[in-house]
């Protein structure tokens, strides 16, 4: 049954279900029936993301918050509110700043080891050439809008040679371990049996059309992780339907016969005894895998901010060319009377002219807009002023009236509170990444000549809170803990302030002596301690005649 019943949902969320079968076989659907609800949600919450509110008319124009349009949809307004429609894309900044937070003041990862050592120095190739931090700033945007955000570890070329045969590929072409970003609606989990929370497997499953000069077919391609293995698969796709049940179009296919993939071999031996996925929800809870977006608590309050803003702009324009009344303007010759809007001619003696207007109730949709803006900005966990301005009547100040360190915190702290939250998910989903990064090399370069083995470490991540410090406050309150002491040597302090490791660190150092010794103009002490010798007689002074030998 394509379409499932709302309470047979409901009903199945109390108990758990143990497939004993395969997800993605001849005769099943996809995007199979239960991921559904979850698949609507990415492609609502990305929707109010880019500030669409409504699908592409090829999609069927699906609306997503146009409440006013609807209500009014058999009335003559509804075209008026559809030309007129406002959709204030909040969401945008407030998912944006997040990410910002996170890895502005890009983080440090350490294995715990000297910055020389080979383990060290692997830990900062993989990242720098994964370029980690901007793949954790996009992740956390668009995880805002999902709830969930999924990282692939693999080995391979870093660039793309799939458009050249084998054989053209350049023999030194660069390869190693690489860390990418999965779309979330391509990833289908199958859950430990008695741990929602655990993964026994993870498939990665998308629809690929094949274009030909006289047709386009679609086929299914499949990625079976589990521990140690990758299975690959493809399929044919059949019989496309389009499901409107969760609130957005989804077209649902029917899976057909399986097909060859291309590849030298459907079984791959990973050399990890682990899946190579790793998840990162926005926020969790206990009794489900999926993930809790930014977005989905808040869709009813924007409809409302979106119809109060159309409320009002309808209201100007309505009333910007408001309905006269007066005589009868009928025998009026000449350009003695002309108006833009409508008139309405009173048939009585002498009619007093005016002008029909309307308390459309401003302020009443003022004061309700400013309600919802706040709500929105309170369930974001987001004060106003963060972005450098307010909008709503209450303004909770400007963010620049506290200049020490503690005190901006404490205004930054349900964002900060956020902000942590969020990394704590990623922190470990990165870590395991890395971890499984260097396992790959390892395994893949096992016995090569030129590879340098290492020992792998499961490293840490030093975050940062994206609030710059006051290193003058933090130096006075070191001073105060320590008497007076000193808290910092020279190599360290060049490490913190400059941001760079040990081997620029030594370099600095060296030139500051260096400058230290060519500038100091000092000498030895002890030379005032040596002994003076007796001064040398002087010579005769030469009188110019002849001396005598005798």
């Amino acid at each position: 049954m394509l379409f499932r019943s709302t309470v047979n949902d409901i009903i199945d969320d109390f108990y758990e279900h143990t497939r004993d079968y395969r997800l993605f076989q001849p005769g099943a659907y996809y995007p199979p029936l239960d991921d559904l609800p979850r698949i609507a949600k990415y492609r609502r919450g990305r929707t109010i993301f880019n500030g669409y509110y409504s699908e592409p008319a090829y999609l069927g124009r699906h609306e997503i918050l146009q409440r006013a349009t609807k209500v009014l949809r058999d009335t003559p307004q509804a075209k008026q509110l559809d030309k007129l429609y406002i959709a204030v894309n909040l969401m945008d900044i407030l998912l944006t700043k997040p990410a910002d937070l996170m890895v502005g003041e890009p983080p440090s990862y350490e294995t715990g080891k000297p910055d020389d050592s080979p383990e060290q120095q692997a830990l900062n190739r993989i990242v720098e050439n994964n370029d980690l931090n901007v793949q954790i700033h996009e992740s956390t945007i668009g995880n805002g809008y999902r709830g969930d955000a999924w990282f692939k570890t693999r080995y391979g070329y870093y660039d793309d040679f799939s458009a050249l045969p084998p054989e053209a590929i350049p023999k030194d072409a660069e390869m190693g371990p690489i860390i990418e970003h999965v779309r979330a609606d391509y990833v289908f989990p199958e859950t430990s049996r008695g741990n929602v929370k655990k993964f026994k497997a993870v498939n990665i499953a998308w629809v690929e059309w094949v274009e030909t000069k006289d047709d386009e077919q679609p086929f299914l391609n499949v990625e079976r992780h589990v521990p140690g293995y990758i299975t690959y698969e493809r399929y044919t796709l059949h019989s496309p339907q389009v499901n409107t049940t969760y609130g957005v179009p989804i077209q649902v296919f029917t899976i057909g016969e399986r097909v060859p993939t291309g590849r030298e071999s459907d079984l791959e031996e990973t050399g990890v005894p682990m899946i190579l996925l790793d998840h990162a929800p926005y926020k969790s809870v206990d009794d489900d895998w999926a993930g809790v977006s930014g977005v989905e608590k808040l869709e009813t309050v924007l409809a409302a901010i979106n119809d109060r803003l159309v409320q009002i702009d309808y209201i100007l324009w309505k009333h910007s060319d408001p309905t006269l009344y007066g005589p009868d303007l009928e025998e009026a010759t000449g350009d003695s009377a002309r108006f833009g809007g409508r008139y309405i001619a009173l048939k009585s003696d002498d009619p007093t002219p005016g002008a029909i207007t309307w308390n459309g109730q401003l302020d009443a949709a003022f004061k309700e807009l400013d309600l919802l803006l706040g709500l929105v900005f309170q369930m974001s966990e987001t004060p106003q002023w963060l972005f450098g301005t307010s909008t709503s009547a209450d303004k909770g100040g400007t963010g620049t009236s506290h200049t020490d360190s503690g005190s901006i915190k404490a205004r930054f702290m349900p964002i900060l509170s956020k902000v942590k939250r969020i990394r704590i998910h990623y922190d470990k989903a990165i870590r395991n990444a890395l971890w499984k990064a260097q396992l790959l090399e390892l395994a893949a370069n096992k016995g090569v000549t030129g590879f340098k083995p290492y020992t792998p470490v499961y490293p840490t991540i030093n975050w940062k809170d994206g609030i710059p410090r006051d290193e003058k406050e933090l130096a006075e309150i070191m001073q105060l803990r320590t008497g007076g002491k000193p808290t910092i040597d020279q190599h360290s302090a060049i490490k913190v302030l400059d941001e760079v490791d040990d081997d620029k660190a030594n370099e600095t150092l060296a030139r500051i002596q260096d400058d230290e010794e060519r500038t100091s103009g000092t000498v030895d002490a002890s030379i005032f301690n040596q002994s003076q010798a007796p001064p040398e007689p002087a010579e005769p002074a030469d009188t110019g005649g002849d001396v005598d030998d005798g």
